[in-house]
């Protein structure tokens, strides 16, 4: 395939992920979580592929038709967007596996005074909006419903451990998951 801006575009998500791969492990360092395991350790090998998917899926699926894409460039920079106001408002406390620290600061500001998971938001626009700006329909369908299975799992193993807290509970308990007043 030939789609120089679905490349370029598809480049620079890419290297998002690694500086925040190479973010969250600092920050687990710091934390001393790591080896702890997250919120559905299990499910983290299915992230790894299905971010490895996203990348590499849109690729080999023939197009027919030219890509529509400002719409999914716009949703793109709002996902960019989203997940690095995500992990600025985590500060040290954001990481990839979603280990929790055993001195956790919940964070009620940033995107989190709207939504519990903006960060899983993100990423299901990124799913769906990255395989749409390369003109592959049928990606965008595959990996957002691989990745919903996989979120619903990992959110739900999260929110029983967050749930604990009860600075969790009485900050987060009355906020939707992924959009305000809806779901």
């Amino acid at each position: 395939m030939s789609d120089p801006p679905f490349v370029i575009v598809s480049f620079a998500l890419g290297l998002l992920r690694l500086v925040e791969l190479r973010h969250s492990r600092a920050n687990e360092i710091k934390a001393g979580i790591v080896g702890i395991p997250g919120a559905a350790a299990s499910t983290y090998p299915a992230m790894v592929a299905l971010n490895i998917a996203l990348f590499t899926m849109p690729l080999f699926e023939p197009r027919r038709a030219r890509p529509r894409r400002f719409i999914a460039g716009l949703l793109l920079a709002l996902a960019a967007t989203l997940r690095i106001w995500c992990i600025r408002s985590l500060g040290d406390q954001w990481n990839v596996r979603s280990a929790v620290p055993k001195e956790l600061r919940v964070v009620g500001a940033g995107p989190y005074r709207f939504i519990r998971h903006p960060n899983y938001l993100a990423v299901a626009i990124e799913f769906c909006a990255l395989p749409l700006f390369g003109g592959a329909a049928r990606s965008a369908v595959v990996l957002s419903l691989a990745n919903a299975a996989v979120l619903w799992h990992r959110v739900s193993a999260e929110e029983t451990m967050l749930g604990r807290s009860p600075e969790y509970r009485r900050i987060m308990g009355d906020k939707a998951r992924f959009i305000p007043g809806l779901l």
